[in-house]
């Protein structure tokens, strides 16, 4: 192995490294922060030292605020069942849009595919008047069908169920017509099946876009019956203060949870993504 190779492999695994510590520092910081409390935090973030990040009075005070006086378990509860709800309907609804778009020819095919197209590059805050005035008059707010209903329709989803269904042989469709399966039939045993990658995907970017989302739960859901763990977080700012090491330790919690979903999907969110082909 001659030097320069070696250095090269050298630099890649320092430049490697860093990049990790950076990435999991405010992981890091935000675990250390929830276990002190806010004066001990203020009183040693400078100069730095191993006393800014280490907690010298370790305590679960924190944790016991955003539970007992912030009711943190409700949202968190909320979250789960309408993440589950969302993720289960819109994988049903994007995926036999799909399955139209990518087996059956049909007027205006093309024009309402594209509308699709369009429909994900919108910003969200461009339609949430327009969505907020449809969900009142069915008086949708501060309930589930508010916060479900307006995100099944994923226009990215879509998209990947499309380019992936596209790529099964028409063949075995044609066969399983001729053999008399109905289409509901095609989709169940010749659709699905070859398809799990890509809902293991569709299922996660929904899971993480409703986790994440804010601004709709905060529009729609008023009541902290109905409350969604990112607005649950925001409540954790005063009007006059802000209780650092309660947020900390509710942003871990948040943080938390979709990671430890995420990493034993990892694998099959990198190959949804493939197997899309992101292609015409």
């Amino acid at each position: 192995m001659t030097f320069k190779l070696v250095f090269r492999n050298t630099m890649l695994y320092i430049l490697l490294i860093v990049i990790c510590v950076l990435t999991i520092f405010p992981l890091l910081w935000g675990l250390g922060a929830s276990f002190r409390s806010d004066d001990e935090l203020f009183r040693y973030i400078l100069p730095f030292s191993s006393k800014t990040f280490i907690p010298q009075e370790f305590t679960i005070e924190a944790y016991h605020k955003l539970f007992r006086d912030f009711d943190f378990l409700g949202p968190i509860i909320n979250t789960l069942l309408v993440t589950i709800i969302t993720i289960c309907l819109g994988s049903i609804i994007n995926s036999i849009a799909a399955f139209s778009f990518a087996v059956f020819d049909f007027k205006f095919k093309k024009i309402i595919f594209a509308v699709v197209m369009v429909s994900f590059m919108i910003p969200f805050e461009a339609i949430v008047m327009p969505l907020y005035i449809i969900v009142q008059k069915f008086r949708w707010v501060d309930t589930y069908y508010g916060l479900i209903i307006p995100t099944i329709a994923d226009g990215l989803v879509l998209f990947l169920f499309t380019q992936f269904f596209k790529d099964i042989p028409i063949s075995l469709i044609e066969a399983a017509r001729v053999d008399g399966a109905n289409w509901f039939t095609v989709y169940i045993r010749i659709i699905v099946p070859p398809s799990v990658t890509v809902f293991i995907t569709a299922g996660l970017m929904t899971f993480m876009g409703v986790w994440n989302s804010y601004f709709w739960p905060l529009v729609v859901a008023r009541s902290r019956n109905f409350r969604m763990i990112q607005t649950a977080l925001a409540a954790t700012k005063a009007e006059h203060e802000t209780l650092w090491s309660v947020l900390y330790a509710g942003s871990l919690i948040a943080a938390l949870i979709p990671l430890f979903l995420f990493l034993p999907f990892q694998k099959y969110f990198v190959q949804g993504y493939v197997g899309s082909g992101i292609k015409g």
